[in-house]
């Protein structure tokens, strides 16, 4: 390797351990990074900057905006509150109920914003069951990344696979969405035989669900109806953008555009709730990754892969799901995939063959994987965290032990999918 490639490898092993040990702030040490990749002269500004996805950036902003506006109406609340009414009270079907209900939205919009609005709800039910919420919220969190897995919107890995290769919605609902369904139903089925003798409450509790109000819950009905237009006709966009000759990104922000348009709620507030340190942790790691690339590191890594598999598509498909799987369950899939994503492109190139297919693969790995620990997946941080704060912690050994089990399950699942589907 060259002398900057070396720094160029440095940089992104330094700023990785730090982000893994989560001493400094994950935005802060990646923004470090990429300033230093540009004064290394690893790469001037100009090229730098063209390592930015902006329209992976520009699909999160906007659905962001979106959920910000959407939250003020109520209609999650009221959804999870009919939700538990629906299920009678009764602790198995409650969390069978929030398990889809976390699965679709999670699918729908992205699993962390989902996470953000269900987690409080389950302690509200919860405390009203008078039911530890633990089990509760670790059926969210398997919920939320297993639904978040199906569409390009759902899971910031699979919004970055979009963004990197022109795939669309559909594609991913194409593609995924049996797969997940398949997970979806084996894992909440082993969920509920696991914990099923801690989820019995006295027919009081039962009752004091069902006397819950869930139309308390919508604060703001004439919004609920703009958003849920707004939302549906960007849903639509979604489905067609490729069709319309759209970017994910474009649909996006037209979304976010008009529903703060008619809204009537001023930008500066709404904007005060969009994720930017999400936001700029992205563009520090596209700057980092760039970096490698420039610098051939990416291409070298590609083609000790495509020796090591001997170019065979089965072993790779293999390879890019388990690495992915097991890698992100203990490390954040995002930097993960941010690499990933140039070194499934540069094996294409180098062998010449269609590896479309090797992105559902590293999609379902690096998706499903963030299961397997409380720090796999930014949900997970962010559940854990809720929950820490209401005195409910959750160890990382207590967590693993019951979601790596069934994150392996689910990529066993993944693996069969693969295999019948694409690989026969």
């Amino acid at each position: 390797m060259t002398y900057m490639a070396w720094i160029a490898v440095i940089i992104f092993i330094v700023v990785y351990g730090f982000i893994v040990s989560e001493k400094i702030h994950r935005t802060k040490i990646a923004l470090v990074g990429a300033i230093l990749v540009i004064l290394a002269a690893i790469m001037p500004q100009s090229e730098a900057i063209s390592k930015v996805d902006f329209n992976t950036l520009g699909l999160l902003i906007g659905m962001m905006i979106i959920v910000a506006i959407a939250m003020r109406t109520g209609m999650f609340q009221y959804a999870a509150v009919k939700l538990a009414k629906r299920a009678k009270g009764k602790p198995v079907s409650i969390m069978t109920a929030f398990f889809i209900f976390t699965a679709v939205t999670s699918a729908l919009l992205d699993n962390v914003t989902t996470v953000l609005l269900v987690t409080p709800i389950i302690f509200s039910v919860t405390s009203v069951l008078d039911i530890n919420p633990i089990p509760f919220l670790i059926s969210e969190i398997l919920a939320s990344n297993i639904g978040g897995t199906a569409t390009l919107i759902g899971d910031p890995p699979n919004i970055m696979i979009g963004g990197a290769t022109g795939l669309g919605f559909n594609d991913f609902l194409f593609n995924l969405a049996p797969a997940v369904i398949i997970i979806a139903v084996v894992t909440n089925s082993l969920f509920v035989l696991i914990y099923r003798k801690q989820l019995k409450v006295s027919p009081d509790a039962e009752q004091r669900i069902m006397e819950l109000d869930e139309s308390s819950y919508l604060t703001d009905k004439k919004l609920l109806v703009k958003v849920l237009a707004v939302l549906g006709f960007t849903i639509i966009g979604f489905i067609l953008h490729q069709t319309l000759h759209l970017d994910s990104a474009t649909v996006a922000m037209a979304g976010a555009a008009v529903l703060l348009l008619i809204s009537g709620i001023e930008p500066d507030e709404i904007f005060k709730e969009v994720e930017w340190n999400t936001i700029f942790f992205f563009v520090g790691l596209f700057i980092i990754v760039g970096g490698l690339e420039a610098t051939g590191v990416i291409n070298m890594i590609a083609e000790w892969g495509l020796a090591v598999t001997n170019s065979d598509r089965a072993v790779m498909h293999i390879l890019i799901l388990w690495l992915s799987a097991i890698a992100s369950a203990f490390i954040d899939n995002i930097p993960f995939v941010a690499t990933m994503i140039p070194l499934i492109k540069s094996m294409a190139e180098i062998s010449g063959m269609d590896v479309t297919s090797l992105w559902w693969a590293l999609s379902l790995g690096a998706c499903l994987g963030g299961n397997g620990t409380i720090i796999g997946a930014s949900a997970n941080v962010v559940v854990s965290s809720i929950a820490t704060s209401r005195g409910y912690a959750m160890s990382f050994l207590s967590y693993m032990k019951i979601a790596f089990p069934l994150m392996i399950v689910s990529i066993i699942i993944a693996h069969i999918y693969i295999y019948l589907r694409y690989l026969l």
